[in-house]
């Protein structure tokens, strides 16, 4: 792997491109104002960081889940009521996913390795993992079973996994550590194990410490509070201020680590 990091000027370049792509996700529904901010800020960094190398792993992850987000909308929107967010992508989200991995950009920046590299690849393995699942399964995965008790839970729920979701995981880690070797990363195993792994931390963590929540009213499992009917969910496992972002974040942590530790 070879690098040369980008000149003062490139983050001008970088901040003009993110600026663009923000506000282009935000005219089309695919971020709110916030996750527009949040999302011209690691646009412009990965730049400045990581060049035409890191924009490229970045817009492999942006546009391939805008994309398949927008597959399906309404039947995903009936489908997922349950689950804690729908509809534009907030700072948060912005954040759980991609947070690690500019973090990792900016300990290259800093002189750290160029390990961090593979690192600011393999947490977006994960994210592109966890991304293709959901949006995929959802559609076509047809009754998801819970990945520790292997009991059916709702559509959507964390922690539920279908074969045709955890193929989608499959493809989405191969899609992205395919990118990063085209573009310089020759650390293919290391990213895809990044992706894999972190994927699979996701739906553990999903299925046991993520707050799961009870509605009286609608008598089901939920991770809303209140419920999409109104009414005050009560907490049904795992911690409570633990929701989706947190384990997302979680996930893309575990796939930059194990990226890191498996770089050579």
């Amino acid at each position: 792997m070879r690098l040369t990091l980008a000149p003062l000027g490139s983050y001008d370049i970088g901040a003009m491109l993110a600026a663009i792509a923000a506000f282009a996700s935000y005219r089309l529904g695919a971020l709110d104002a916030s996750g527009a901010f949040v999302a011209f800020l690691i646009g412009t960094l990965t730049f400045g960081a990581l060049q035409a190398t890191g924009v490229t792993i970045l817009l492999g992850f942006f546009v391939s889940s805008v994309a398949l987000s927008r597959l399906g909308k309404e039947t995903k929107r009936e489908r997922l009521t349950d689950i804690g967010k729908t509809g534009a992508r907030d700072a948060a989200q912005v954040v759980a996913n991609g947070g690690v991995a500019t973090l990792c950009a900016l300990g290259l920046a800093l002189g750290w390795g160029l390990r961090y590299e593979v690192a600011f690849a393999g947490a977006f393995a994960a994210a592109i993992a966890d991304t293709w699942g959901t949006e995929i399964g959802t559609l076509f995965g047809g009754a998801p079973r819970s990945i520790l008790t292997f009991r059916p839970v709702g559509v959507g729920i964390s922690g539920g996994v279908t074969l045709i979701g955890t193929l989608a995981e499959l493809a989405g880690a191969l899609f992205l550590a395919a990118i990063g070797y085209a573009f310089g990363v020759h650390a293919f195993l290391a990213i895809l194990a990044g992706g894999i792994g972190g994927a699979l931390l996701d739906s553990i963590l999903g299925a046991s410490l993520q707050a799961l929540r009870w509605c009286p009213q609608c008598t089901r499992p939920c991770e809303r509070n209140p419920h999409s009917c109104g009414a005050t969910t009560t907490l049904l496992r795992g911690i409570g201020w633990l929701d989706n972002d947190g384990v997302n974040f979680a996930a893309t942590l575990a796939g930059a680590a194990i990226a890191f530790a498996l770089a050579r």
